[in-house]
């Protein structure tokens, strides 16, 4: 029998997807990032800044759904998904209030995008299991 997570553990799940939300988010803003890692003379710059967006919220999806394993509280991938939706949402609000406009379209892509990396992310912390801990073992 295993024992019960501790509120510490949970604590220690919850502070890393926090600050991993604010790093991603402030990248998320970044001219200077997105002027890095969009390389126009690339056909395909815009495929790629996808790809890493679908990455960043994956990593985002697994540390939020191992928060909420080690809180006991039982959360599909699904909802993982549409919480980390949520957050790209956010983002693209923030994105909206600063020139040039991004159009509809492509904040519904990047809000889909939000959506497959939450939710390729609470299965790989699925397929991890429970033993995957982070913090000192008892």
């Amino acid at each position: 029998m295993t024992a019960p997570p501790t509120r510490s553990h949970a604590a220690l799940w919850w502070t890393a997807t926090a600050i991993v939300a604010v790093v991603l988010f402030v990248i998320a803003n970044s001219d200077a990032v997105y002027n890095a890692t969009s390389p126009t003379w690339l056909d395909f710059h815009v495929l790629l800044r996808k790809t890493y967006s679908v990455v960043a919220f994956a990593l985002l999806g697994f540390l939020a759904a191992r928060a909420s394993q080690a809180s006991g509280l039982r959360t599909s991938p699904l909802t993982i998904g549409w919480w980390i939706a949520v957050f790209s949402l956010v983002i693209e609000i923030a994105q909206a209030m600063t020139p040039p406009p991004e159009g509809l379209g492509w904040n519904t892509v990047d809000i889909l995008c939000g959506w497959l990396g939450g939710w390729l992310g609470a299965h790989a912390a699925r397929a991890v299991g429970p033993t995957f801990m982070v913090g000192p073992r008892k």
